[in-house]
């Protein structure tokens, strides 16, 4: 018998978390007798955490294939048809089919579905500049890439390293570069690193990574990439210096890959990213669901679209995709932007809304900041801890919190995720029944802190 007569078929574009996450559940619940799925992925690997690559960069991760949670083969193993080094590089929905190309022979064909994944991801923002192409220039974002700068790495004389832009990936990326022995320079546009946080709590981050020995230079556009002879790096210019470089790392963001999406008519947010529902189906086309860095989501606390690119989302977007096709229910409400990082020693940490964010939103707000530690003051090794919390004027509804400290620090912003979600008040937060003893935290938690200054303040207010 054939089956293909008798079944549906699931096209896939994109082969890493939200693409494979729906794949997967789509074939929990339905067998390759009633769903034929059909993945296509560009690269030479699927289903790998990203977000590891600067671990792996630099030496914490000492193999590539840890990062890598299912092999091609364990896919296929599941009857999903996976098929690597093959780009998409059309979709007609009016003919509900893809055009595909195969990445080493260039040959091209057309394949049809009955429905549709689209999880092309995001990719790194290069620079309209002389020399961004250049040999020693890398942008960071899939395993191919971290590989090619690992190549660079080794090959490259010179120990001279200039990380262009100072946000996750710039920051984790000039630690990874500091971890091979590298002589960094970060060149940052913004007023401090880390623009995710306001630039009161960045500074703490500047601080902490000059301390480091990293070279912060900010309010600095990079204007050209010098090359040599060889057509490789040497040197980053900015309107007024030059900075010697042996390789440039990019680290400036990254925008959807949404080019396919727009050709075919699909809606676009203000961000660029696909517009879906609650279930991901893209809005007004019944048959084609979307997932992942490509798409934007709403914002629980500003009511307001947004592009947030991270693992933790496209694998739930994957798995509430992968429900629906499967002909189950789920749906993905939102996020409250939360998200954490390091460098080196020193745990960043945010969630909710910056103050930047709470203006464009129309919120008046109250701000406050307190400092604290990480353990009860007289158990060893208790460190400093900073948290900044924003919170509705007259309301009180919690609207946002950062977190700067050192161990023990990052992992609190859970605390305010939870409250954001469950749309509470600074003042409710203040009863909030959490784990104490000496080794973990103060016998008031710094969030409760900043939540009772925040809660006197709005009292304050009215």
């Amino acid at each position: 018998m054939n089956l293909s007569r008798t079944r549906e078929r699931l096209v896939v574009i994109g082969g890493d978390a939200a693409g494979m996450s729906a794949a997967s559940q789509a074939r929990r619940l339905k067998g390759p007798g009633e769903l034929e799925i059909v993945a296509f992925e560009r690269g030479h690997f699927t289903s790998y955490s990203a977000c590891g690559i600067p671990y792996w960069v630099g030496g914490d991760v000492t193999d590539r294939d840890e990062l890598i949670a299912r092999t091609p083969e364990e896919h296929r193993a599941r009857d999903i048809d996976l098929r690597l080094r093959t780009e998409v590089t059309e979709i007609d929905p009016a003919g509900r089919r893809v055009r595909v190309r195969d990445v080493e022979s260039g040959e091209e064909s057309w394949t049809s579905y009955d429905k549709l994944v689209i999880a092309t991801g995001a990719r790194p923002i290069r620079p309209d500049m002389p020399g961004a192409d250049a040999a020693g220039v890398h942008g960071v974002q899939t395993l191919d890439d971290g590989q090619a700068l690992l190549d660079t790495l080794e090959s490259t004389r010179g120990r001279r390293a200039v990380v262009v832009g100072a946000g996750y990936i710039g920051v984790e990326m000039a630690e990874a570069l500091i971890n091979r022995g590298y002589e960094v320079t970060v060149v940052n546009r913004g007023s401090e690193p880390m623009s995710t946080l306001d630039p009161d709590m960045g500074r703490l981050v500047h601080e902490a990574m000059e301390g480091l020995g990293i070279t912060m230079v900010n309010d600095a556009e990079v204007t050209k990439i010098l090359t040599g002879e060889d057509r490789r790096v040497r040197a980053v210019v900015t309107q007024d210096r030059e900075f010697p470089a042996d390789v440039v790392v990019l680290g400036i963001g990254v925008r959807p890959e949404t080019a396919l999406a727009k050709a075919a008519g699909l809606p676009l947010g203000p961000h660029g990213g696909l517009l879906t529902d609650r279930s991901m189906r893209v809005r007004g086309h019944e048959d084609i669901w979307s997932g992942g860095d490509c798409v934007e989501v709403l914002d629980l606390v500003s009511g307001q679209e947004r592009h947030i690119p991270l693992g933790t989302h496209a694998n739930k977007h994957g798995q509430v995709i992968g429900t629906n096709v499967g002909g189950g229910y789920a749906t993905f409400p939102g996020v409250v932007g939360t998200a954490v990082s390091k460098v080196c020693d020193l745990e960043i940490a945010r969630t909710g809304l910056r103050e930047k964010d709470a203006h464009r939103a129309g919120l008046r707000f109250e701000a406050v900041t307190i400092e604290s530690t990480s353990r009860a003051g007289y158990y060893p090794n208790a460190s400093p801890m900073t948290v900044k919390m924003l919170a509705e004027h007259r309301t009180g509804r919690l609207l946002g919190v950062q977190i700067v400290g050192r161990e023990g620090a990052g992992k609190r912003v859970d605390i305010a995720a939870v409250a954001l979600t469950a749309q509470m008040t600074v003042e409710q937060m203040t009863a909030l029944d959490l784990g104490y003893a000496p080794p973990f935290s103060p016998v008031w938690d710094p969030v409760l802190v900043a939540a009772r200054k925040a809660a006197a303040k709005v009292r304050g207010s009215l």
